[in-house]
């Protein structure tokens, strides 16, 4: 509760599919995934969006799959547009934005919610550096508000500044698991490694 959360690894070690699991787009095979709070993720594009919807249309039924009242959506849709810096686009189809604006889109939504778990896959490699800074602020607000983060990224900097604890995953395994510091550093030895090995 009112932790941060990282989560490293190469390409390909199932980080997402994590994600998924914990936000119950994916079933697992076998165990249990118990969350404690309502969850609103940013995942990847597509998830809940309609190409043929306009954005403020898109808007309104991405809150309420996400949980929000329609009543409540309309009223936090202008919200949502400026955060993500798309309101001059309110009426444009989605299918003809390009992908880093649905992220954004989601990614504003997502922060309307106020859900007690954020689920955040790479959204911060999105946008403008002006836009990543106000994600940034928001973010630490969560964290000010004892909300519980779990964050996807390849920024090594950004995962040691912002979590208090890292899942290094390799080919679907936990590698490290502890102090951020500590499984950032278990992660670049193993690049470290790789790319050795590699030259010989």
């Amino acid at each position: 509760h009112g932790e941060s959360l990282g989560l490293i690894g190469p390409n390909g070690s199932r980080k997402t599919t994590l994600l998924k699991l914990i936000a119950r787009i994916m079933k697992p095979d076998r165990g249990a995934i118990k969350t404690d709070g309502t969850i609103a993720s940013v995942l990847e594009l597509g998830i809940g969006f309609h190409g043929d919807l306009t954005l403020r249309e898109n808007a309104l039924v991405y809150g309420v799959i996400m949980g929000l009242p329609r009543s409540e959506m309309k009223k936090r849709t202008d919200a949502i547009l400026d955060f993500a810096g798309l309101t001059r686009f309110q009426d444009a189809k989605l299918r003809s934005l390009s992908s880093g604006m649905h992220v954004r889109l989601a990614f504003s939504i997502a922060i309307q919610t106020e859900a007690d778990i954020f689920l955040v896959d790479e959204a911060l490699a999105v946008g403008d550096m002006q836009f990543q800074q106000k994600c940034l602020d928001r973010f630490r607000e969560f964290k000010n508000e004892k909300k519980s983060i779990v964050l996807v990224s390849h920024g090594m900097d950004l995962v040691k500044s912002f979590c208090e604890k890292t899942l290094y995953l390799l080919n679907g395994e936990p590698r490290a698991f502890g102090r951020s510091e500590e499984a950032i550093d278990r992660y670049l030895d193993d690049a470290e490694s790789s790319k050795r090995a590699q030259l010989n």
